[in-house]
């Protein structure tokens, strides 16, 4: 089979419709083989590689280095000369068929496991076709809305609500996508007074702003953007409340020292010993660990314990999720806490590492802070916050002492549950950090 393809970004799966553009892995005029990453790109949930379904010479790369491609937009052009045991109109991934299912390509993001026996019916309706100009022998692509049809050529829902939430008609828009496709880009245009892609009666009539001097604009990419817009959800559909408790860490302290003294080669982290606490905690009131389903109205409650743990990497906040932690030791525990932060902060966690909680907890002390009435890791129902341990007067008997003291919060869903179970359970892990010999009947 010879002739030239355009490879469009693949279906992402887990809701993503967008991804911005890392690093390129091939220049114009190198050969590419089936199924060799061509790209690096960012999604909102981890940075992974695109390999291309295609064998050939690469003619085009679509998209420079930090722009975001929506799904179903052209990626990477490329003449063929032949692909092996290829079938002719088959489309392992959606409108842009040439190497068929049988030369072996997933054409999909590694990581996200391979397209072989995927339904393809979604994939074709978004896709957009080849490149214009393109001598493609699979005839034609059909974009996902034609023409003069009055339908809006939009593919990314999120590109739907940028333009609904700043009163955008995107039906006016002109979009600069393949086939007209409408992408963020076009929007993110209007909205700040610099496009000039609507139609003449449409958005770019409306007054244009003008930032004064010294202004900088920095948009949010990656995990930074899905992080904010999870924080955005969950303030606007979570009714929460934030209890809050000073305590004696002197016990917590010195229980770590000495599990650290009896086993230098196996440490356990201070985070490892609260969050210790707070599955047990979890085990007493069960309340908490849970969703709340806002379409059905229902409380959605679970028995295993899948722990998110806020961590701070150069990508931004991410929220990793420890699987079945409270089936752990708290050696474990710590040991899978501190492998699982490191992969988060060298980006080699994949998108199942960083979904699926159902409570987290998270050492703002580590910033030097007190407290915090943190936001709750949208859908979850709770979160532990641990301020810094410091040395404070404390009231022991009729003794003012200083002690190392951290303050406790818990902020959680009202919904889920009332203030006399997050009271309860928030003064159980404070006891626990005082007191933890008390927990011997329970680990």
């Amino acid at each position: 089979m010879s002739g030239t393809r355009s490879f469009a970004l693949p279906d992402l799966g887990e809701g993503l419709t967008e991804a911005e553009i890392l690093t390129w892995l091939v220049a114009v005029g190198d050969e590419v083989a089936v199924d060799q990453p061509v790209v690096e790109v960012e999604t909102a949930k981890a940075a992974v590689e695109v390999p291309c379904p295609y064998a050939g010479t690469v003619t085009e790369l679509h998209g420079a280095v930090g722009e975001v491609v929506a799904v179903g937009a052209p990626l990477i052009t490329v003449a063929q000369t032949t692909v092996p045991n290829a079938r002719e109109g088959s489309d392992p991934v959606g409108g842009n068929g040439a190497a068929g299912e049988s030369a072996g390509s997933g054409a999909v993001l590694v990581g996200y496991g391979t397209g072989r026996g995927a339904p393809t019916t979604r994939r074709r309706a978004r896709g957009t076709g080849g490149s214009p100009g393109s001598t493609g022998t699979g005839g034609p692509p059909t974009p996902p809305y034609a023409p003069g049809t009055g339908r809006t050529r939009v593919v990314s829902p999120l590109v739907r609500r940028l333009a609904r939430e700043h009163g955008i008609d995107v039906s006016a828009v002109r979009g600069t996508g393949e086939g007209g496709l409408v992408l963020r880009r076009d929007v993110a245009a209007l909205i700040s007074g610099a496009g000039a892609g609507a139609g003449a009666d449409g958005p770019d009539s409306r007054e244009r702003r003008t930032d004064p001097p010294g202004t900088r604009r920095e948009p949010l990419r990656g995990a930074h953007r899905s992080m904010a817009r999870g924080l955005e959800r969950s303030r606007r559909e979570i009714p929460e409340a934030t209890v809050w408790v000073d305590a004696d860490a002197t016990g917590l302290v010195e229980l770590r020292r000495e599990l650290n003294e009896a086993e230098p080669d196996r440490p356990v982290s201070v985070l490892a010993l609260v969050a210790r606490f707070a599955l047990l905690g979890l085990a007493r009131f069960p309340e908490l660990n849970a969703h709340f389903d806002t379409a059905r109205d229902e409380v959605v409650r679970f028995d295993p314990v899948h722990l998110g743990f806020a961590a701070q990497t150069p990508r931004g906040l991410v929220v990793p999720v420890v699987r079945d932690a409270d089936r752990l030791t708290t050696r474990g525990l710590s040991a899978r806490l501190g492998e699982t932060a490191e992969a988060a902060r060298s980006g080699g966690l994949g998108p199942e590492a960083l979904r699926g909680g159902t409570f987290t907890v998270n050492n703002y002390g580590v910033f030097g802070v007190d407290g915090s009435a943190a936001i709750i890791n949208h859908p979850e129902a709770a979160i532990l916050g641990l301020g810094r341990i410091v040395r404070r007067p404390w009231v022991v008997g009729d003794a003012v002492v200083p002690r190392p003291v951290t303050e406790l919060t818990l902020t959680f869903d009202h919904r889920v549950c009332d203030g006399g179970v997050a009271g309860g359970f928030l003064r159980f892990v404070a006891d626990c950090v005082e007191r933890p010999g008390l927990l011997i009947g329970d680990v």
